[in-house]
């Protein structure tokens, strides 16, 4: 949604944004339910398996894990780490709210891609959501573990959308700072 030749640098601004997201990590209690997931019903392929014992600073001791990751179209990955100690995942597992929570990794697809992904969580019986954001419609799932993940497919007219937004993105955060709380997404079904 936002291309860095729009973005004009400033003083505390990094002079070239970062180029993409590398990894993000999720610690899982059993890599090969997580893989089964991710490859065989979202379609995702495992890329990389790294086995390592590490120390960790902050429970002083090392641990060994596997650390697996799961590609997307641009080089980036979902990783995962599952330790051999069965105490290190309730040390390092993410703790979510019990209901709600805003907490995800959202990732961009195409129509047909969402589609696919739709069909694939219909076959193996899957819980997940559709939301029309006006601007996207997303689908909602959660992984065997709890990690929330989005997949969205961008409106037709993405584009103006994207420049409205960034004409106006300072101004429209000071106002809801300054605690005026309307509502500026027309583009949302009611």
């Amino acid at each position: 949604m936002l291309d860095q030749s729009d973005v004009k640098p400033t003083a505390q601004q990094l002079a070239e944004l970062p180029q993409r997201l590398h990894h993000h990590a999720f610690v899982v209690k059993d890599q090969e339910i997580n893989r089964h997931f991710f490859e065989d019903i979202l379609g995702m392929p495992l890329v990389a398996t790294w086995c390592e014992r590490a120390f960790h600073p902050d429970f002083g001791r090392e641990f060994d894990y596997c650390h697996t990751f799961f590609a997307l179209a641009d080089g980036g990955a979902l990783a995962f780490f599952q330790f051999a100690d069965p105490d290190a995942y309730d040390m390092n597992k993410a703790i979510f709210a019990e209901k709600g929570g805003s907490w995800h990794v959202a990732f961009k697809v195409s129509q047909t891609t969402f589609e696919e992904l739709e069909s694939r969580l219909r076959a193996a019986d899957i819980q997940y959501r559709r939301t029309d954001h006006g601007y996207c419609v997303s689908m909602y799932v959660k992984t065997p573990d709890g990690l929330p993940l989005e997949f969205t497919v961008d409106a037709p007219d993405i584009d103006a959308i994207a420049a409205m937004r960034r004409a106006d993105a300072h101004s429209e955060l000071a106002r809801w700072l300054a605690g005026d709380r309307h509502v500026n997404n027309d583009h949302r079904p009611h």
